[in-house]
């Protein structure tokens, strides 16, 4: 089969680090490759505000590490120099054919048809569910530090969970103001040892454990929070269990992620338990053709740097794949 009956050897769904990774590594394949992204190239990185623990992403004299956006800014680039297409809308759904080729049908009705795919729609950021959180989002409840926190200058601010994107965006709303209320349900962080004891160490950050937020309330914006969990004493020992309402300005909300699949629903993907996309070594899925990368993919440790790597092994595997499909041998 000729190369000039797809609109792309390779498409790409997804932006972040992963699909950045595979993009460069496709192109320079010298395989046509085109990027679906409905958001801006970058993912999740782009709220990272110091991305220090990226291999080489260092300080320099008086320097800090790169910030995530400007690390993805990076990737976007290099990955266009090398000849990958970005497009940047929505992928409503993708159907396979009978003859093995996928379709991506985007939201405006276009579509664009590949031998081989690699998703890398990464994750999205869970909602706790509470009352208030849907009323209020957008007027004091928030799911981005670095694109909200500004806003909440020198105001009291709750931020909700325990995990790597709890603490780090607890440390950078530190700075922001000195009025930070850290809480978690558990008794100690399920975040990178690190990371915690920063935040532990953080004067300008109060830390609650065992307390969970039940409520967030205002008229028409957040202005208190209901919180249940042993209230702090004024010896700054806790006491019994209870609920309690504190003032309360922005609430931001890391609790965990969300696998997104959507586009790729109707294919039969094995995924796991919690919905991330099974693959081998290869990053090659159940579904001939399909690979995954980056955070959307079933893996013990979500990093940029193993997104950035996932990608790189996803193209290259995915550009073997295209030869076969295509009855290309090398002997």
């Amino acid at each position: 089969m000729s190369a000039t009956q797809y609109d792309a050897d390779l498409l790409i769904i997804g932006a972040g680090p992963a699909g950045l990774s595979a993009a460069q590594y496709g192109a320079r394949a010298n395989l046509t490759t085109v990027v679906l992204e409905r958001m801006a190239p970058g993912g999740q990185a782009l709220n990272i505000e110091t991305l220090e623990n990226y291999p080489g992403n260092t300080a320099r004299g008086d320097a800090p590490p790169r910030s995530g956006f400007d690390f993805a800014g990076d990737l976007h680039k290099q990955a266009e120099s090398f000849g990958a297409r970005f497009i940047m809308e929505g992928t409503a759904a993708v159907v396979r054919g009978a003859d093995g080729t996928f379709t991506a049908v985007l939201d405006g009705g276009k579509r664009l048809r590949s031998p081989a795919l690699i998703l890398s729609t990464g994750t999205e950021q869970r909602r706790l569910g509470v009352p208030g959180e849907a009323e209020f989002y957008g007027r004091g409840v928030s799911y981005c530090a670095s694109c909200d926190g500004p806003f909440f200058r020198d105001k009291r601010i709750l931020v909700v969970g325990g995990g790597d994107s709890a603490c780090d965006e607890a440390q950078y709303l530190s700075r922001l103001t000195g009025r930070v209320l850290l809480v978690h349900r558990k008794g100690m962080f399920r975040a990178q040892k690190s990371l915690a004891e920063r935040v532990l160490a953080n004067p300008r950050i109060e830390t609650r454990f065992n307390t969970e937020l039940r409520e967030i309330r205002g008229e028409s914006k957040t202005a208190r929070v209901l919180l249940e969990g042993p209230r702090p004493g004024p010896s700054g020992q806790a006491g019994p269990p209870e609920r309690y309402e504190e003032a309360m300005d922005a609430v931001f909300i890391f609790v965990g992620s969300t696998p997104q699949t959507s586009p790729v629903r109707d294919l039969g993907l094995k995924l796991d338990g919690a919905g991330y996309v099974i693959t081998d070594q290869t990053m090659a899925s159940s579904v001939p053709g399909l690979f995954a990368a980056g955070d959307v993919r079933s893996g013990p440790f979500r990093q940029v740097v193993v997104a950035a790597g996932e990608g790189a092994v996803a193209a290259h595997c995915a550009a073997a794949y295209i030869d076969a499909f295509r009855g290309v041998s090398y002997h």
